[in-house]
């Protein structure tokens, strides 16, 4: 048999591709799991483009209505210095998300690549990468995040860098582990037989059959980008001029929400933090569910038991 007749059998066609992704979204249609995860988050970004819409103008105005309490006029009530929190929490999803999202995927998207290379090449190239990785493993990551974000120029793009640095490195490692498995694999070979470039084995031969630990790197980092980038504004490490749940929270313990009973100043975005995590935790666990042999079957089990 000649090597393109190999790859012929050894490589997976484009139709059974095209079908293993229609099914996985087919299968995460059905999961009760990711359909309630997913309409949260579509139903939080749909609120994040409208915030204009619903709470038109600048929402961080301080007026001479101080520390109210929800009610008909403002439904959740106004901070210490009069500003409506309803409008606070829409126009804050608008930061977060978008950082949250962009964060997780320039992170994903760094671990894809030092992950896939390191697999792929081997050798001189893997020692390097994996000590690269490691040495951001090694290194506190909470010390390092109060670190570049006190030293950087405040903003959105710095807190964005700052988290991107220190949220690859786990990733990588993760997909360097899968994607060494797949290196090994009888199509990947014959890729390499029938003289495919190395970028095209790797990205289309071996990231698709990831697919699935891609997915779930990608919505581990994004809970990563939205916690971290409210932590690190929560301690005054961000840019306080720009509203976002991070920046309320901070608002709201400098105002001294806490000691005075006003609880509707931190509620709404500590709860849409949560919210988010949630979602985005109930569909990445859908998906290990969907992925996993282990869990897959447990799933059949309960549904023979309920049958």
């Amino acid at each position: 048999m000649t090597a393109i007749e190999i790859a012929t059998a050894t490589t997976p066609t484009t139709p059974a591709r095209t079908s293993r992704r229609r099914g996985l979204l087919r299968q995460l249609i059905d999961s009760k799991k990711a359909l309630t995860g997913l309409i949260l988050l579509a139903l939080f970004a749909l609120l994040a483009l409208l915030s204009p819409v619903l709470a038109p103008g600048d929402p961080s105005l301080i007026n001479s209505a101080g520390s109210q309490a929800p009610s008909a006029a403002h439904w959740l009530g106004t901070t210490a210095k009069g500003q409506d929190v309803l409008a606070l929490t829409l126009w804050g999803a608008r930061s977060s998300l978008f950082v949250g999202f962009t964060v997780g995927l320039v992170a994903t998207a760094v671990a894809i690549v030092v992950g896939l290379a390191s697999a792929y090449f081997g050798r001189i190239v893997d020692d390097a990468l994996t000590l690269v990785t490691n040495i951001f493993l090694l290194l506190p990551g909470l010390p390092l995040l109060i670190i570049l974000a006190a030293f950087l120029p405040p903003g959105t793009s710095t807190v964005i860098l700052v988290l991107v640095v220190t949220g690859w490195a786990g990733s990588a490692r993760v997909l360097r582990a899968q994607a060494k498995s797949i290196r090994g694999k009888d199509f990947v070979a014959a890729a390499v037989v029938t003289g495919e470039r190395p970028l095209r084995i790797m990205f289309r031969e071996i990231l698709p059959n990831m697919a699935s630990v891609v997915m779930t790197t990608l919505l581990g980092c994004v809970i990563f980008g939205i916690g971290a980038q409210a932590g690190l504004e929560f301690l005054g490490l961000g840019d306080s001029s720009v509203v976002s749940w991070g920046t309320n929270l901070y608002w709201a313990s400098n105002d001294g929400a806490l000691m005075t009973g006003t609880w509707w100043a931190f509620v709404p975005s500590g709860l849409c933090i949560a919210l988010v995590a949630f979602a985005l935790a109930l569909v990445n666990y859908a998906v290990d569910e969907i992925t996993n042999p282990r869990l897959r079957s447990r799933r059949r089990a309960r549904r023979e038991r309920r049958g």
